[in-house]
């Protein structure tokens, strides 16, 4: 497998690239921002500011921005996440300069026009509308919101509808002026690529960039988390939509592997998939078998610092009691036995997944560019297999020993939760369950 190479700019941007076959090249800019860095007046302005780079620089109107992507058959994309954002363009090997001189473009030279902002505002209104009709996107919101209360990672990414409509240029300049800096935005590509040139690419186009925030450094919250649980209860649904997590470390926390691991020995299955009644894991069996619950997905959300392990859950609520016990089961259970076939056949997954990433010029693009971010440097897929590899039992039960035994859980449910335990219940439960009888501390509550 080919190895990604790396570079400096004078200006302390990082330039890295990685090549691979095919005709096609994907360069992008990843951001070292998000609504993390964000203050609770201002939230919502990083996903804003994505939108509004497209709407038209010094040197192109909107029309002729897209017009210009659309002859090169390119693909020009963006998104926003809690910790990064990102500005990605998939075009034919001859025009990754073309495409890069466009990034740095919309980078650098946005007009942020008041009545383009104005408009935008009811787009993202809508956008909101669409995310809150998920219930999914809603209950994971209100899990980092009990989880991180109080803090920067517990605030959505689209903001509140008040902040929204405050949204006004001067808040959008400063936020770049502040996060738009040559410290923290790394040029990625990947495909059929030549780093030497891409290196002239991004010096020619990015070389003007401030190294660093002239004025306010950035906003960066610590992230306390919070055991704790939001209920939002509406009898008039038909099923209810549970995430139930407990806190670990983050990117870069030695634990990292046997959690992704513990992912899929935990696994992904709903009612559309069938044979779930024979499958090797508990609860995808009991699920599947006694009707317990309709979607079951492991999750393992990780940040800089911190992280959420849990289970995502859709049940009738007569199951829900049951539900919520085999859950908590399920994750204590690591802590004390392992079945060996079920571990191995995990890691497996895991590194089929991870190859998966291999897939295309996009998808390596994506993971140099988060890796960037995240570690500092590209951990080569060989490297990422021998860690997967390294995964043993007892790694899975020191890990869960560590973060998951005996912690205080954080909940998010939406629908008809009445017939699940309250919190203290449900930590009893799993206390009694695991022969513990440390005394569980008082979580906090929101109904």
């Amino acid at each position: 497998m080919p190895k990604a190479s790396v570079s400096k700019l004078s200006n302390g941007m990082r330039v890295a690239s990685e090549p691979c076959a095919g005709d096609t090249v994907t360069v992008g800019v990843w951001v070292d921002t998000g609504s993390r860095y964000e203050t609770e007046e201002n939230n919502g302005v990083a996903h804003f500011l994505e939108h509004m780079f497209f709407k038209g620089t010094k040197n192109r109107t909107q029309s002729a921005l897209e017009m210009e992507i659309e002859n090169m058959g390119g693909h020009l994309n963006a998104y926003t996440s809690r910790e990064q954002t990102v500005f990605f363009a998939r075009v034919f090997k001859q025009d990754m300069g073309k495409a890069l001189e466009i990034l740095a473009d919309i980078l650098q030279n946005s007009n942020f026009d008041p009545d383009y902002i104005d408009r935008e505002k009811s787009t993202i209104l809508r956008e909101m509308q669409e995310v809150e009709g998920q219930v999914e996107e809603v209950v994971f919101d209100r899990l980092h919101e009990t989880a991180y209360r109080g803090t920067s990672l517990g605030r959505t990414i689209l903001g509140p509808v008040e902040n929204i409509n405050a949204m006004n240029r001067e808040m959008i300049k400063d936020y770049v002026d502040t996060h738009y800096t040559a410290n923290r935005m790394v040029v990625v590509g990947a495909g059929a690529i030549d780093h030497d040139e891409l290196v002239k690419l991004a010096d020619k186009n990015f070389g003007s960039v401030a190294p660093e925030s002239k004025g306010k450094s950035p906003t960066f919250e610590k992230a306390v988390y919070t055991g704790s649980e939001i209920r939002m209860r509406y009898d008039d649904m038909p099923e209810a939509h549970i995430a139930y997590a407990l806190p670990i470390g983050g990117w870069t926390d030695p634990d990292t592997f046997p959690f992704l691991v513990m992912q899929n020995m935990i696994g992904n299955w709903d009612e559309h998939i069938p044979g779930g009644q024979f499958s090797r894991i508990p609860l995808i069996q009991k699920s599947a078998d006694l009707r317990m619950a309709k979607k079951i997905s492991a999750f393992c959300t990780q940040y800089s610092d911190t992280g959420l392990f849990g289970v995502y859950a859709v049940a009738e609520p007569m199951a829900l009691d049951d539900l919520m016990y085999n859950v908590q089961g399920t994750i204590t259970d690591l802590a004390y036995d392992t079945d060996e076939t079920l571990l191995e056949q995990a890691k497996k997954s895991l590194i089929i997944q991870t190859l998966s990433m291999m897939d295309g010029s996009t998808q390596i693009c994506e993971e140099l560019g988060r890796q960037m971010l995240s570690y500092g440097r590209r951990m080569h897929p060989v490297e990422t297999v021998a860690r997967i590899q390294a995964v043993d039992s007892a790694a899975i039960k020191a890990a869960a020993s560590k973060y998951l035994y005996d912690q205080c859980h954080a909940l998010a449910a939406i629908g008809p939760t009445h017939e699940m335990k309250d919190y203290v219940q449900m930590a009893e439960a799993l206390t009694v369950s695991t022969a513990k009888t440390t005394p569980f501390p008082g979580p906090f509550h929101e109904k």
